[in-house]
């Protein structure tokens, strides 16, 4: 079950968007670390990859010796799906041998797509191309925009239910971290909270006290303008 896109950007922030006919897709699948890199267990998830595959990584082992230990310890590795993008070099991934078809990954410059039980291999493809597609925007609206292109080429062979996107910058917590649940149309309604969250929840996140300011803002009328000047530069935009 599920299909995942893993992302990084020249600014040293990682994305991860998944979905599946699964509840609460994001709860187990999804991990990520600051300066460090990005994971998604899937198909007959093993949780405990999230932290040992992270703390391998602050070893220093690339993402490919991490997926050969992890595996290579797990008995049920056969029906496991991972894949790894760090901080920095290549990405890995594995697709085990009883994982439902269609099952596959992609590995790509600064992403991974990856995913089982699906339609076929259209969905990753079409997953990927649509994340080249749209460099040069935000990273959460290129992973959505990716997510939506996998889910028109067919996604979860066994239909919908679950979502999330989760986005890591240079703090030890979550820039914006989404998830649907149970959802007729989870993609569809990732896209709608993404939006919601423009409208205060990312400009405010960004005034928070954080690694390299233990304070934050404080004043509340410098956090409302610094709300009003997020969505001046939005404009500017044109988005």
């Amino acid at each position: 079950m599920t299909w995942s896109i893993l992302a990084r950007d020249d600014q040293g922030r990682f994305g991860v968007a998944i979905a599946s006919r699964f509840f609460a897709v994001g709860a187990l699948c999804v991990h990520i670390q600051r300066g460090l890199g990005a994971l998604s267990t899937q198909a007959l998830i093993n949780p405990l990859y999230g932290s040992a595959g992270l703390a391998l990584l602050a070893e220093g082992k690339s993402a490919s010796d991490v997926i050969k230990i992890l595996t290579g310890a797990d008995a049920g590795q056969a029906q496991r799906q991972l894949h790894i993008l760090p901080a920095a070099g290549p990405a890995a991934a594995h697709t085990g041998s009883d994982c439902v078809d269609w099952c596959g990954h992609q590995l790509g410059n600064d992403f991974s797509v990856a995913g089982n039980m699906l339609v076929g291999p259209q969905v990753i493809h079409a997953t990927a191309d649509a994340y080249v597609r749209t460099q040069g925007m935000p990273l959460a609206e290129r992973l959505l925009a990716a997510m939506a292109a996998g889910e028109a080429a067919g996604g979860d062979k066994r239909g919908k239910q679950g979502a999330a996107l989760r986005i890591h910058g240079d703090q030890d917590y979550a820039e914006l971290d989404l998830r649907v649940d149970d959802h007729e149309q989870p993609i569809v309604e990732l896209q709608r909270l993404y939006s919601k969250s423009l409208e205060r929840f990312q400009p405010f996140v960004k005034c928070l006290a954080g690694r390299n300011d233990p304070v934050g803002v404080t004043d509340r009328i410098e956090i409302e303008a610094s709300i009003a000047r997020f969505h001046a530069a939005r404009n500017e935009q044109g988005r």
